[in-house]
């Protein structure tokens, strides 16, 4: 009988083949001494991805979704088709940096009340990614999520970022962990019922972090094992910002109504109602004063952004709602 693997990697491709080889050299280059499997999900983009991993990586499994089931439907999936004590969800768009896999392992293992463990992200460009680490979602902290108030509060609780900053190597509870890498055991995600497939894009990390936290387990953020973290990139292919904002929003939504009731989600959609309508304004102002054709084309798509915003929050993107409704799997393994 085989041994089981200490960790099960599993990433899930859409439309992200040159990502996915990238991100797959820098596991194999940089995590050595543990026992670990690597299984791609695709979610029926199609993109040559299947090709890649049978001629590059055929120790890999692959799995084709026939139709793109969101995030959690096919993390759900590629852990039905791994067998590792431990668990990592990893986005293909990142690359992994030193032994970081390996220092987020031995924490996870030596930390028994610990139920996720989460990496310090960088941005394309080597800054911090501030996202990687997360305050549970409030009406707040949500209306107030402007990087230039975070970067001038830092340690403010209603972002709870500070471990950033700080030094963080032993590792820091924290509410949420960003999906884009993610590790947890195994048997408590199981525990917990794997990802809520009630998102089929966004905040299934944060309810995930939720539902670790409601049996008594830590989210542990540790600052010394680093990834970097193209972000956006994959999101952003065939889909317009605007569209990532409104799912987004209807995924915190969907959150907030099962964690705090609906009356609670109900003022959530009306702060980003009003919070669009004042961006939506101050931006149309902004456009109309003689500025320089790269900050007008900034504010465009900002402009466009969260104009979508405040037709989501009238009810007027009923699409997204939509999205993660139930669908017919086909799905087929793929294993050299």
């Amino acid at each position: 009988m085989p041994e089981q693997p200490d960790l099960s990697i599993i990433i899930v491709n859409w439309n992200s083949a040159a990502f996915v080889r990238s991100c797959l050299k820098s596991i194999y280059a940089n995590t050595h001494g543990v026992n670990f499997e690597i299984v791609v999900v695709d979610n029926a983009s199609y993109d040559g991805c299947d090709e890649l991993v049978k001629k590059e990586f055929p120790e890999v499994r692959f799995v084709q979704n026939a139709q793109n089931e969101g995030f959690a439907r096919a993390n759900n999936l590629g852990f039905s088709h791994s067998g590792g004590r431990n668990l990592l969800f990893l986005n293909p768009d990142t690359a992994v940096v030193g032994p970081a896999l390996v220092t987020m392992l031995t924490f996870l293992e030596a930390t028994a009340d610990a139920g996720i463990v989460g990496a310090r992200l960088l941005n394309s460009d080597g800054s911090v990614q501030t996202s990687c680490i997360q305050q549970f979602p409030t009406i707040l902290n949500q209306a107030l999520d402007i990087e230039r108030l975070q970067a001038a509060f830092p340690k403010s609780r209603l972002w709870n970022i500070g471990p950033l900053f700080e030094n963080a190597n032993g590792g820091v509870s924290v509410d949420a962990i960003s999906g884009a890498c993610l590790m947890i055991r195994r048997s408590v995600f199981e525990q917990v019922g794997q990802f809520t497939t009630d998102y089929f894009m966004y905040a299934e990390d944060v309810d995930l972090c939720w539902k670790v936290k409601q049996v008594g387990r830590k989210n542990c953020y540790v600052g010394k094992a680093t990834v970097v973290h193209h972000a956006g990139r994959c999101s952003q292919q065939k889909e317009e910002q605007s569209s990532s904002a409104v799912m987004t929003r209807d995924s915190l939504a969907k959150f907030l109504e099962k964690t705090r009731g609906r009356p609670y989600a109900a003022v959530y959609r009306l702060a980003m109602l009003v919070a669009g309508v004042c961006r939506t304004g101050l931006l149309g102002a902004f456009m109309l004063m003689p500025i320089r054709d790269k900050s007008r084309k900034s504010a465009r798509i900002s402009f466009k952004k969260w104009r979508r915003v405040v037709r989501w929050s009238l009810g007027l993107e009923p699409w997204a709602a939509k999205l993660a409704q139930p669908r017919t799997r086909e799905a087929k393994m793929v294993e050299s």
